[in-house]
């Protein structure tokens, strides 16, 4: 039976549910630009709340008077009130972009790259009070490419969370029992926001720490360093083959066009990067170094 649903989130979830035959009794948006947004104002309706401030009394009532069978969260970005979960006959679910209980909280895709994590995946879990602590309905796995960055890891988790979502929906939907495996504690890693200051690449960590750094953070918020003076973002770097020992972790230079910069282990050149918003590529970068020659012969 299909089941009657408040939802919480981006729209192209909403939409998919829409179009397995459930009932969205409420979309709230967390963003108004985000794809599929005008689309699902044409099939909701009024039905549709933009960035809705989830702790008013006002919200709450409003969902208790649908009493909707479930609440769904899909990229919802802040956390909801158990009076708006508790409002639904079945409570709520939602996906989390890693392998829980590993990298709980709002930077999963980010952590599982800093950790040289070699597969993550997605878990559709039950909303409890804190985070990212409910009990596991659906977990998929997907291998990571060495070569994502964080946003190519997002992207790449969007197509399995929305199967998972639909696929529990569906399970729930025609009444079957489904297994609710509590989080093992024990296991538990925590994927925080990095402050501005924790963007910056710290030159004495090993080359392969640096190149994750660099992977996690790209495109955006990037990773940075300061060539001659200047901020530099840099969103593409890869190992260099050789390097003067002479140099310590931080120094640099410029050879055959290439920006080379010393790290604790060994090099890497520096492939793209920003400079006050705007692009650059190995040419630009490696024009910052003023040495005239290049220290290897």
């Amino acid at each position: 039976m299909p089941l009657r649903i408040a939802f919480f989130g981006l729209p192209l979830a909403a939409l998919l549910l829409a179009k397995d035959g459930h009932s969205i009794e409420l979309c709230a948006l967390c963003r108004k630009d985000a794809l599929g947004s005008h689309r699902a104002r044409r099939v909701f309706g009024e039905r549709v709340l933009v960035r809705p401030k989830v702790t008013d009394r006002a919200l709450a009532d409003r969902v208790e008077r649908l009493a909707p069978d479930l609440v769904v969260s899909w990229f919802w970005t802040t956390r909801l009130p158990m009076r708006l979960v508790e409002a639904a006959r079945l409570g709520g679910i939602g996906v989390h972009p890693s392998l829980l209980p590993r990298h709980r909280g709002p930077d999963p895709t980010t952590w599982a790259i800093l950790s040289g994590d070699a597969v993550t995946g997605v878990s559709v879990h039950r909303i409890a009070e804190a985070y990212d602590t409910g009990a596991i309905l659906d977990q998929e796995e997907l291998a990571i490419d060495p070569r994502w960055t964080g946003w190519d890891l997002a992207r790449a988790l969007d197509r399995p969370s929305l199967r998972a979502l639909r696929r529990t929906c569906q399970r729930i939907s025609r009444g079957e029992t489904i297994a609710e495996i509590p989080q093992d504690e024990t296991r538990v890693t925590h994927a925080p926001a990095l402050g501005e200051d924790e963007h910056a690449i710290r030159w004495s960590w090993p080359t392969d720490r640096v190149l994750r750094h660099i992977r996690a953070l790209a495109p955006t918020p990037g990773a940075f360093t300061e060539i001659a003076g200047v901020l530099v973002t840099v969103l593409e770097a890869r190992k260099a083959p050789r390097f003067p020992d002479a140099l310590e972790p931080g120094e640099g230079y410029a050879e055959g066009g290439h920006a080379v910069i010393r790290t604790g282990d060994g090099a890497v050149i520096l492939v793209r990067g920003e400079i006050d918003g705007a692009p650059v590529e190995a040419e630009a970068l490696a024009r910052l170094f003023l040495a005239p020659e290049p220290l290897l012969g």
